[in-house]
């Protein structure tokens, strides 16, 4: 369907108006004439519309990106399984492995952000993986890890991806399980960016279990009652009895004075993106900066500036968070990150 903003432009690009030609018609009474020249309009209306579909403002054709998904067990499709999504044409610049949010399928992702699909025209191969639970895949824990890494043999045998630029990015605990990843990977990747994500799993489950503390028993956010449940099955307890598993767990921790999983950051460009709204959450969620992911956000890139990571980037920004098809307001969103401006970033490094 052509957008709004199309029909506006077919305006300007039609040499005559149609409302114009319409009135002319019926002041002379000339039914056979006004039919022949509406058929004469219609013929141009569907020239400058499949114009605007094929051709951008540079003047270029635009191909669309072939879709693959791809099933390391063929018997199962709801996990171990990734979307591929290719460039148009050859040479590749790099590939790029991008993780989506909890709960969040590869479809789900080309809904919300256009970045899989600009990825590709800039010769960037992106891969959309669902790891061994499926969409409720923890990202950061030893068996996604695992997954991720199987996917990335698989992807670089598949296409003798030799050489080539590789990138790592996520969304919310998409985001954790991409620089957990960057942290302990044998193959490190050339750039890593991730969109607001959840870093210090201690601070998460303190607040979490805050939340639920100051809510009414049938109020409580019922994301923080799972999310402290499955904390505790990942790393066996609480964080007063079992800290080091929480850091192990975490790919940046607070309270963790010996900076053991930042240190690993230290040579890697990242960027981290998050929309610190504040009197949004405020309002909105009962929660407060002790509660959101911004504050660990800073808190990391701040110690990696500290340890000598120039490199290391927080972008923040207002007011661009909404999500799709109804563009709802909400901070916490793929679309508060400058898709042109971030591809360019990764594709400088070398």
């Amino acid at each position: 369907m052509l957008s709004k903003s199309n029909r506006s432009n077919i305006q300007y690009l039609l040499p005559i108006n149609i409302t114009n030609l319409q009135n002319d018609t019926k002041k002379r009474g000339k039914l056979k004439y006004r039919n022949k020249e509406l058929t004469s309009m219609n013929r141009l209306l569907i020239i400058v519309i499949f114009s605007l579909f094929a051709i951008n403002c540079n003047g270029q054709k635009v191909s669309k990106p072939k879709t693959e998904k791809i099933f390391l067990d063929k018997l199962d499709t709801t996990k171990n399984c990734y979307t591929i999504i290719y460039p148009p044409k050859l040479p590749w610049t790099g590939y790029l492995f991008l993780v989506p949010g909890f709960g969040e399928t590869a479809e789900n992702v080309l809904q919300q952000t256009d970045l899989p699909k600009k990825f590709a025209q800039n010769g960037i191969l992106t891969i959309i993986p669902t790891f061994q639970d499926g969409i409720l895949s923890f990202g950061v824990d030893s068996l996604s890890q695992q997954t991720f890494d199987r996917m990335l043999k698989d992807v670089t045998t598949k296409h003798k991806l030799i050489d080539q630029k590789f990138y790592v990015g996520g969304f919310s605990i998409g985001g954790s399980c991409a620089i957990k990843y960057a942290e302990n990977s044998a193959v490190k990747p050339t750039a890593i960016f991730a969109i607001d994500p959840p870093l210090d799993f201690e601070r998460f489950y303190n607040s979490a279990k805050r939340d639920v503390r100051l809510s009414k028993a049938t109020e409580a956010n019922q994301e923080n009652v799972y999310m402290i449940d499955r904390l505790e099955k990942e790393t066996g307890g609480n964080p007063k009895i079992k800290l080091s598993e929480f850091y192990s767990l975490s790919p940046y921790s607070f309270s963790d004075t010996t900076q053991t999983a930042i240190k690993k950051l230290i040579n890697l460009p990242l960027r981290i993106y998050t929309e610190p709204d504040i009197n949004w959450w405020l309002e909105k969620r009962g929660a407060d900066l002790t509660s959101m992911n911004a504050t660990e956000c800073s808190a990391m890139i701040n110690e990696l500036n500290r340890l000598g990571n120039r490199n290391a980037e927080l972008i923040t920004t207002q007011n661009k968070g909404y999500r799709k098809p109804n563009n709802k307001r909400h901070p916490h969103s793929w679309s508060i990150v400058d898709n042109e401006e971030l591809i360019n970033w990764l594709l400088k490094h070398k």
